[in-house]
């Protein structure tokens, strides 16, 4: 019998998509959605919902208490574009969101967390091609600097006291059901709206930029598929590279061009070209693959076909 699983964060990008996979596989009424405020209207009307700070201990332990959670995906985040213009705001969010989770687990309250990490965990003097699993981090973003001490917290967390914690960097997402939030590699889906809606985009990130990037569907499937791996092939609890395509700006205004042939693209870099520069271009994800057969099912010119037909039938 599925025991309850709680979400937090369940109304943004990652998290929308989350919960209605997660119900479709376990039973609408086994997912617990929540957030500080509400979301769209499929997922409220989908199942079980509450108003929820993730930040708020006492709050998150009554929800998990009345409905009696096993499991917490803590997707709650302030991201790297955000997360520079509220700094102390976003190190609030991101770090006592995950602190509030790890404590619970302790306690034994619940029994398994899934947290995310990021790219942005990596910095200027990590190496940029097939970034390797365990190497230089020295992340210089705000956003960064949080995943890689949650990183290092959960490590601590699962070592020091057996909370079974479970994570994945992940690149770039790309989907068509939900704007992204304010991140670095918000370009990605931003460039398919447009080239529907106006047919022309300026990019905020110069034509070359190489960065790893993810459609949806593989990185709902990746967590869905670490989160039911047995803990005893894991031998990460930091988190897991996590690789499936790179590309540059340049290079997914081509693949759209196969489908719009009149489609411009102007670049004009803003603050987020920093931001970028200090990422990698690609992922070396072997061990996820050895560990838990991780395999990516999409790439840029089947991404593309996805986003345009999926949009297209929105509009």
């Amino acid at each position: 019998m599925q025991k309850p699983i709680l979400i937090l964060g369940a109304c943004g990008q990652i998290g929308t998509e989350l919960t209605m996979a997660l119900r479709a596989k376990h039973g609408a009424e086994n997912i617990v959605a929540s957030d500080i405020r509400e979301g769209n209207e499929a997922l409220m009307a989908s199942g079980p919902f509450e108003l929820l700070d993730a930040t708020n201990y006492e709050a998150i332990e009554d929800v998990v208490m009345h409905y009696e959670i096993d499991e917490v995906y803590l997707m709650a985040a302030m991201l790297s574009a955000t997360a520079e213009k509220f700094p102390m705001r976003a190190w609030n969010l991101n770090m006592n969101s995950l602190f509030n989770v790890l404590n619970l687990a302790k306690d034994r309250k619940i029994n398994k967390i899934f947290w995310p990490s990021s790219i942005a965990v990596f910095g200027p003097n990590t190496p940029k091609e097939n970034t390797p699993q365990n190497t230089i981090m020295e992340p210089s973003t705000v956003y960064g600097i949080s995943k890689q001490s949650g990183e290092r917290w959960c490590e601590y967390y699962f070592n020091k006291f057996g909370v079974d914690v479970r994570s994945v960097r992940y690149p770039g997402l790309i989907s068509w059901k939900t704007m992204p939030g304010g991140g670095t590699t918000d370009y990605a889906v931003e460039i398919y709206h447009e080239a529907l809606g106006k047919g022309k985009y300026t990019c905020f990130l110069n034509e070359n930029t190489k960065l790893p990037m993810m459609y949806m569907d593989d990185a709902i499937r990746a967590t869905i598929s670490l989160m039911e791996s047995d803990p005893e092939k894991l031998s990460v609890r930091s988190a897991y590279n996590l690789g499936s395509m790179s590309f540059t700006p340049k290079e997914i205004t081509q693949s759209i061009q196969k489908h719009i042939p009149n489609f411009k693209v102007d670049y004009v870099a803003d603050f987020r070209q920093q931001i970028a520069d200090s990422w990698p271009s690609s992922i070396d994800d072997i061990t996820a693959k050895n560990d838990w057969h991780w395999q990516p099912m999409f790439d840029l010119e089947n991404t593309t076909a996805e986003m345009l037909s999926n949009l297209e039938k929105s509009l």
